[in-house]
């Protein structure tokens, strides 16, 4: 028993000391006042750092420098650069890349209390960021980290400008949308892979001084597409190019109005048409039965089209009906309308002006030579168009066209190569 109860004597004696140290260890607590101190732009906010090196700076012996570094056109990106006297790294971190980079759903601040006066200030740290200091050496090791961050940059800029040019297309106005192509198209020249491209495509042409001849006389003259350098008719003006191979299906239905032995009604197809109507069911061969059906008329969608975009005449061509993909290609062609880039098109009425006009006269004309085995008679054409007989001629020649009389009636022949008429030299002014 007194074994006993000297161990619980001795228990009770080495508790108390147990006890006061309990009681000096213990938290006092502190009546403070709290100050929230607002951001001032004019001031640069605390910056917070952390070494996750495991280097500490209060047990370090020797001075330690502290710079900061702001880049000058984003103001709101910063470098914080810790530099150890006598180490031979430096310790760096910036609030807009590594770790800063990723999405942030916190807020830091930085509290100071003043014991004495028993305040603590709240105060929010630069750019609500807290620097991650990773050792670097000065000049070496960061300098393919900072190409690469002014990639992403660049990267990211441009994702940015191609999303807002996305919406800018999809829901931007008309003028916001021509805007944003033209500056595609721009970039799209500006390319160093495009010049390089572009350069070794231009080594290997060969300068065609003709050709290039050609181009300028016909933006001059207004006259379809040719080649100076064809030896036959045929090829003179590529009818190819004045009828693309996908509008063949959509006149090929005056054929089968000829063939149907429906009538070819004066009022509704031009003179020039009617006239020759009778020779797709002379012809044997359906290639050319076809070629010439699409030829008279494609001229009696164009002669039509003109008299739409005519007050005085528009009546005569109120029961004629020209397919939509012809119509929108006219009026892309032949009107100085901006509708090209539209969806729709655009039926209503467009003002035609005389160097549009001149175009579109010189690619009837070049049809009708199509149509009469290149030796053509101007007359009923020229009511048509509602053209002089002096008119019609000057239009031929232009296009490179001789005048040929036999018993008193004059024909339009195309001698090859072509050969156009030179322009007259304006008379002085006394």
């Amino acid at each position: 028993m007194a074994d006993a109860g000297e161990q619980e004597e001795n228990a009770f004696q080495e508790s108390e000391p147990q006890k006061k140290h309990k009681n000096k260890h213990k938290k006092r607590k502190v009546d403070v006042k709290m100050e929230i101190v607002p951001e001032n732009p004019e001031k640069v906010a605390p910056l917070v750092g952390y070494f996750p090196s495991g280097f500490d700076p209060q047990k370090s012996k020797d001075e330690i420098g502290v710079r900061v570094f702001r880049n000058k056109t984003k103001q709101n990106r910063m470098q914080l650069v810790v530099s150890p006297n006598g180490s031979k790294v430096d310790f760096v971190g910036s609030n807009h890349s590594g770790e800063a980079a990723v999405a942030q759903v916190c807020t830091y601040a930085l509290g100071v209390l003043d014991k004495e006066t028993h305040t603590l200030k709240i105060v929010p740290i630069a750019s609500n960021k807290i620097f991650r200091l990773e050792p670097r050496v000065p000049g070496v090791d960061h300098l393919d980290e900072d190409i690469q961050e002014l990639k992403e940059d660049a990267a990211a800029a441009q994702e940015k400008a191609n999303q807002i040019n996305n919406l800018t297309l999809t829901y931007g106005t008309k003028g916001a949308r021509n805007q944003v192509k033209k500056q595609a198209t721009l970039k799209q020249k500006e390319e160093p892979s495009a010049q390089e491209n572009l350069k070794n495509k231009l080594e290997d042409i060969s300068i065609n001084k003709e050709a290039i001849g050609s181009v300028e006389v016909s933006t001059a003259r207004n006259i379809p597409p040719h080649d100076t350098t064809a030896t036959i008719p045929e090829k003179a003006y590529p009818l190819e190019k004045i009828i693309y191979e996908g509008e063949f299906r959509y006149v090929l239905d005056f054929l089968e109005r000829v063939e149907s032995e429906t009538k070819i009604e004066a009022s509704v197809y031009p003179s020039f048409v009617c006239n020759r109507a009778h020779k797709l069911l002379e012809i044997q061969n359906e290639l050319q039965k076809k070629k010439l059906a699409c030829v008279l008329s494609y001229i009696a969608q164009l002669v039509k089209f003109k008299d739409k975009q005519s007050i005085d005449h528009a009546d005569s061509a109120k029961n004629f009906s020209i397919p939509e993909i012809l119509y929108k290609k006219f009026v892309n062609l032949f009107t100085d309308s901006s509708s090209q880039q539209n969806r729709f098109t655009d039926f209503r009425r467009h003002n035609l002006s005389v160097e549009k006009t001149n175009l579109l006269v010189s690619y009837v004309l070049v049809l009708t030579l199509f149509a009469d085995g290149f030796r053509t008679d101007p007359s009923d054409i020229a009511r048509d168009l509602r053209m002089g007989t002096l008119s019609i001629r000057e239009h031929y020649k232009n296009l490179g066209c001789k005048i040929e009389w036999q018993d008193k009636v004059s024909f339009m022949t195309l001698p090859v190569p072509l050969q156009f008429p030179r322009p007259r030299p304006k008379k002085r002014q006394r």
